[in-house]
């Protein structure tokens, strides 16, 4: 008899930037892609945050009210992975 198991994924969030540089169609794009890899490495997408900013934040990469409604919600549903696209130094 075949046993069924319960599969734990991590909670994640995908954030992405709409810039000058970066339309939106292409952000789109890109986040489909970090989901379809999230998902291939055991993580569950719960939500994606987009922001149309001219420049990302050199600190935050997003803005400090787009990062405080992202702080709330990884606390509220305990997000164990935060996802940008784009590298981070």
């Amino acid at each position: 008899m075949i046993e069924a198991q319960d599969i734990n994924y991590e909670k994640s969030v995908l954030i992405g930037v709409i810039t000058k540089e970066q339309p939106e169609e292409k952000m789109k794009e890109y986040l489909d892609e970090l989901e379809f890899l999230t998902y291939t490495a055991g993580g569950e997408v719960l939500k994606r945050f987009v922001q149309r900013i001219d420049v990302p934040n050199p600190k935050t990469y997003i803005g400090s009210g787009k990062m405080l409604e992202v702080a709330d919600f990884v606390k509220e549903h305990e997000i164990g992975s935060v996802i940008f696209d784009d590298e981070l130094s």
